[in-house]
This record gives C-alpha cells, sequence and structure tokens, in this order.
C-alpha cells in the first residue's frame, strides 16, 4: 500500500526491527510538513509499518497528507518540499484492492519521496484526497494494527520471507499488495464493530 521506496535504485528490500525512534521522526515530520503545507493539506499523518510499534519494516517512514485536490496540492508543495530534499515521484496511482469493483482514478496520489541523508530519514510522502478510499486504506490498515499487536509477528514474518526471495522492491511491493488487502478485508468489520473512523 505504500507504494515506491524512497530509495530508488536498491535491489533487494531490506528490512529492520522496528525503531523506537521511529515514532518520535514521525511525530516531529508530520508537525513540520502540517505547518509548511497548511491550509491545502488537512492532516499530515505517520502510516505504513514504521508507524506500528512492534513492527518489523523497510527503514523508510511513510507519512500521508490529505487534500481537497491533488493538482493544486502538487502545484503549492514543490516549493516546501525540495526545500526539505523530497522530489515529486511519477507514480501517481495507487493499486485497486483484489475484488473491489472500483473506479482507478479513486485511487489516485501524489508521491514525493526523499533518501536518507546525514541530519534526516528517508521517506515517502503519500498525498492523497481527503475522504478518498486509498487514504481512508492506509489509515485503516495502521489502526488495526495498533489494536491488534498479536497480529504483527505474523505479518511481519511474511515480509521478512518475502524481502528474502524477491530481488526487487517493486516485486515486494506487488507480491505483498494483496495480503494488505485481506488484513483489510478482516480490519472492516472491527472497524464497523468498533466506530472507527479514519
Amino acid at each position: 500500500m505504500t507504494g515506491t521506496p524512497a530509495q530508488p535504485g536498491a535491489t533487494r528490500p531490506v528490512l529492520v526491527p522496528h525503531s523506537a525512534d521511529w515514532q518520535a521522526q514521525g511525530r516531529t515530520l508530520t508537525d513540520d510538513l502540517l505547518t509548511a503545507l497548511a491550509p491545502l493539506a488537512a492532516r499530515v499523518e505517520h502510516i505504513g509499518s514504521t508507524s506500528i510499534p512492534g513492527m518489523t519494516a523497510k527503514p523508510v517512514l511513510d507519512l500521508q497528507a490529505s487534500v481537497a485536490d491533488l493538482s493544486a496540492a502538487e502545484a503549492a508543495f514543490g516549493g516546501p518540499l525540495a526545500a526539505r530534499g523530497f522530489q515529486l515521484s511519477p507514480h501517481r496511482h495507487d493499486h485497486v484492492p483484489a475484488g473491489l469493483d472500483d473506479d482507478p482514478a479513486r485511487w489516485t496520489k501524489r508521491l514525493w519521496t526523499r533518501r536518507e541523508a546525514a541530519g534526516h530519514s528517508a521517506v515517502n510522502l503519500h498525498v492523497r484526497r481527503t475522504g478518498s478510499p486509498n487514504e481512508r486504506f492506509a489509515l485503516l490498515f495502521r489502526d488495526w494494527f495498533r489494536a491488534h499487536p498479536e497480529a504483527i509477528a505474523s505479518y511481519a514474518r511474511f515480509k521478512q520471507e518475502l524481502a528474502g526471495v524477491v530481488d526487487s522492491t517493486d516485486v515486494y511491493a506487488d507480491v505483498k499488495d494483496p495480503v494488505v488487502d485481506l488484513v483489510i478485508t478482516v480490519a472492516e468489520p472491527w472497524a464497523a464493530a468498533t466506530g472507527w473512523k479514519p
């Protein structure tokens, strides 16, 4: 779900144990980016595996900015993000989950990436429309795992096994996406039962 890695040119995906620093880094980054990108960015959230305590992950923080208009955001965000070391990626779509008959246009986004360098972390910034299915998907995935820590070890092991047998981060993402879709099929009843809202 998190898409293209922030370190182009990498071959095999590299996963590391969860770092306690990721939560603090995520808070610092989301606060800074919300200040820089408001008012077009209504919220900026730490998402993906690095946002889930105890989850093994690639050492790349995934963030999500929610906006009303992707074209306006693309035009406005270039300067502030370039000043922070981000580059706009050509990747503009998330995959539509398996079995869901939905218009792919509803799953569009903009993606900025930043490589790791002295003084800052590698980051993927996914800019998605407020209320879009892909914005909701990312938040539900994170919150379901946070509420079900007993599921973390199994998912982390799957990712580690997968990373050991594929030779590209693109293949890794393509194989992992349907498993993420399965997590969401379990998460949706939980969301309905608990009244979860993005």
